[in-house]
């Protein structure tokens, strides 16, 4: 193929950007039209960028002007839009998360294709080199086998201006969940990705509990894996300043990403090792300290739209394969429905189960949604660093 001609749908706010992205910074592509329900969003951005403007999603894709599409809807329309531009037979780049719920994301997968119709999510964070050395010593069994990972992650801080900028924020019906929904995606794709997906799950929700929304703010969970490692997640958009830290202890020793640094206490000896053959009450292996470097990094969605194109023009390997996102999703479900069953959940999660919960949150809600005036201003200062 010659030269992708892209579309992007949605460009009130990350799609934006996308479309700056394909217009200006990656190569073998053309931004072909951008489409927003919002009609002087759509103008605006497509006189701006130099290409056609839409407002209809479906005459979009039927146009016959795209070769591929980046989502970057509100959530529930990941869906719809997806299934109906892979039915089509369009490559397509979706915005985190894939599907609002596992059920939609098997609806969603069912409709690819195949062969060389490239399916790619949206997860810009495996392109960070810190934890692109993480899952290389993870992989490569230098930490040895995993006991243990926590991730702190509260510096998701939101305002109550943020969460008025748009009237399907924050909520069930507009965008099925909060903190795990639209800004731990990220997370929960690299905890998969690096540690694999757990086996059980016991989370504890609070629903509006720093800020005037319906939806989850407030996140701590508990997991276990295959093996008997534990995991603790703990995340919320209502604290400042916040936390990222990142630990993973294993046989071999103690990694901290926290920061720009990982930190890598090695042991000598394997724990597991030691411990049966020290003849010694208190003793605990000698260590080493070792700084691993990991260089800083950017452009971290141009990087993902760069590879998706390349995967198009030239069959490059994804970094991130849309099938992949079904995987966060899933826990970020489960931590909602232990939370609101209250009960530990076993994985998989029974995705039609969990899908008649959120529509029955969707039915009952009273909840009355405030809105400021305007959208978002900077969409750069939400990426977490």
């Amino acid at each position: 193929m010659g030269t992708v001609r892209i579309g992007v749908i949605g460009v009130g706010g990350m799609g934006g950007s996308h479309a700056r992205d394909v217009r200006k910074n990656v190569k073998g592509a053309t931004l072909a039209g951008v489409c927003d329900a919002v009609k002087e969003t759509a103008d605006r951005v497509a006189t701006e960028l130099g290409c056609k403007a839409w407002t209809d999603p479906e005459a979009f894709i039927a146009s016959g002007e795209i070769d591929a599409v980046i989502i970057a809807t509100p959530h529930y329309a990941h869906t719809t839009i997806g299934v109906s531009a892979l039915s089509r037979g369009l490559h397509v780049l979706v915005e985190k998360p894939i599907s609002v719920h596992k059920a939609d994301c098997q609806r969603l997968i069912a409709s690819h294709k195949g062969g060389s119709q490239v399916f790619a999510a949206m997860f810009q964070m495996r392109t960070i080199p810190r934890y692109m050395k993480l899952k290389q010593l993870v992989d490569g069994g230098a930490l040895g086998e995993l006991r243990r990972m926590s991730w702190i992650i509260t510096n998701w801080f939101r305002t109550e201006a943020y969460y008025r900028s748009g009237g399907w924020r924050a909520t069930w019906r507009g965008e099925g969940g909060g903190v795990l929904l639209n800004q731990c995606p990220h997370n929960l794709d690299l905890l998969q990705w690096i540690c694999g997906m757990p086996r059980t799950v016991r989370a504890f929700c609070r629903f509006g509990k720093w800020h005037d929304i319906e939806v989850e703010d407030d996140v701590t969970a508990y997991m276990l894996f295959a093996n008997g490692a534990s995991g603790v997640f703990v995340t919320t958009t209502g604290e400042a300043p916040g936390t990222n830290r990142l630990e993973l202890c294993g046989e071999n020793g103690k990694v901290v990403v926290e920061g720009d640094a990982i930190r890598f206490t090695r042991n000598e000896v394997p724990m597991s090792q030691f411990c049966r053959t020290s003849k010694q009450s208190f003793a605990a292996p000698e260590v080493w300290d070792i700084e691993v470097p990991a260089r800083s990094g950017g452009g971290q969605h141009q990087i993902i739209i760069q590879n998706f194109i390349d995967a198009i023009a030239g069959g490059a390997a994804l970094i991130a394969p849309a099938a992949e996102g079904m995987n966060s999703v899933e826990l970020a479900n489960a931590m909602l429905f232990s939370s609101l069953t209250n009960q530990t959940l076993e994985l998989p999660l029974n995705g039609a189960a969990f899908e008649q919960e959120l529509a029955k949150l969707v039915r009952n809600s009273k909840f009355h949604k405030k809105t400021g005036t305007g959208a978002v201003s900077d969409i750069s200062a939400s990426f977490n660093k």
